[in-house]
């Protein structure tokens, strides 16, 4: 058996305005994906027992197209969708893949480039396909952007393979920066960044002189924010943050449920800055806590008192992996 892992990612700065050519900063974060790959001759399996601890699981025979489970998760079956994808790409029969996820699906945080990857790794090194780093980083991206019909992100699967941190422009580039300590708030609330997407490219469409002024400020806090991680001047990244959040409110893709979780964090939380990660209309928000002793769980317990679910990650944390 060959087992591998790929973490989740957070966009700390520049989410959208990165679509438009515009500077964006994105984190990988502790929450990882983990795929396993067995011998199974005669077969090909793949089955998705639990997503984040809170979906039910999910079975599917791929040579036969037989659905092996008895019941049907839609959060389930689409992350089937990825690794078979995986699997058609490369020919690969006679094996069963198992994937288990601690990344809500749906919440922006990057879970379906983490499936492709880290199956994708452990298919690689279980057959012995030879696949670079590099290549494994290509062929992730082709595959995401397959299932999700040109919409897959080069952000969410080289932060899947390289981890650490990634300023994206035209292209995602590595940038050395050193961890943080970000609290997470979930609403609950799936999101569809196709629709967010398509929707602030229309307003920019229709109002090019209110919205390219927005993607340009963000351009200038995501390329800020650098200095502050370096320099570890939290209270000034937390404005930058706070900033951040207005201009994505701006262009409409904050939600009530998200609002609450980041008003919650920075009033009764104490938070030195709050704003929503990813696409917007559902999904996380990310929360920078108080140096207090009980700065995050202040931050923790107000995210969860206004509805939301929340979990400390660290940002920067290491890519892919071969677990066993």
């Amino acid at each position: 058996m060959t087992i591998a892992s790929a973490p989740g990612k957070v966009i700390l700065f520049g989410e959208h305005a990165v679509v438009s050519g515009v500077a964006a900063l994105g984190a990988a974060i502790d929450l990882r994906v983990v795929a396993k790959v067995e011998d199974a001759p005669g077969k090909l399996e793949i089955e998705v027992p639990n997503l984040n601890l809170n979906v039910k699981g999910f079975a599917l025979d791929a040579l036969k197209k037989e659905i092996l489970s008895t019941k049907i998760c839609e959060d389930a079956f689409q992350a089937t969708k990825y690794v078979s994808t995986v699997l058609q790409k490369f020919d690969v029969r006679n094996v069963k893949v198992v994937v288990e996820s601690e990344i809500p699906p749906s919440s922006g945080l990057g879970s379906s480039a983490s499936v492709v990857v880290a199956s994708l790794a452990s298919i690689n090194f279980h057959l012995g396909l030879g696949l670079s780093i590099d290549e494994l980083a290509k062929e992730a991206y082709k595959i995401e952007k397959e299932v999700q019909q040109g919409l897959g992100s080069p952000t969410d699967t080289a932060l899947a393979t390289y981890g650490g941190y990634q300023m994206v422009r035209e292209k995602a580039e590595s940038i050395e920066l050193p961890e943080l300590k970000l609290i997470v708030g979930y609403t609950g609330v799936p999101h569809n960044t196709r629709l967010e997407v398509e929707k602030v490219q229309n307003f920019r469409e229709s109002c090019p002189q209110i919205v390219d002024p927005i993607f340009q400020a963000m351009g200038e806090i995501s390329r800020s924010s650098l200095n502050c991680i370096r320099e570890q001047k939290l209270n000034k990244l937390g404005e930058l943050m706070n900033a951040n959040h207005g201009l994505l409110e701006a262009l409409g893709v904050g939600t009530k449920e998200l609002s609450e979780l980041v008003y919650a964090s920075r009033g009764a939380g104490n938070a030195r800055g709050a704003k929503l990660t990813g696409a917007g209309g559902g999904g996380c928000m990310v929360a920078i806590p108080s140096p207090e002793y009980d700065g995050v769980i202040k931050a923790m317990t107000s995210i969860v008192q206004a509805g939301g679910k929340a979990f400390l990650v660290t940002t920067g944390c290491e890519g892919v992996k071969i677990e066993h």
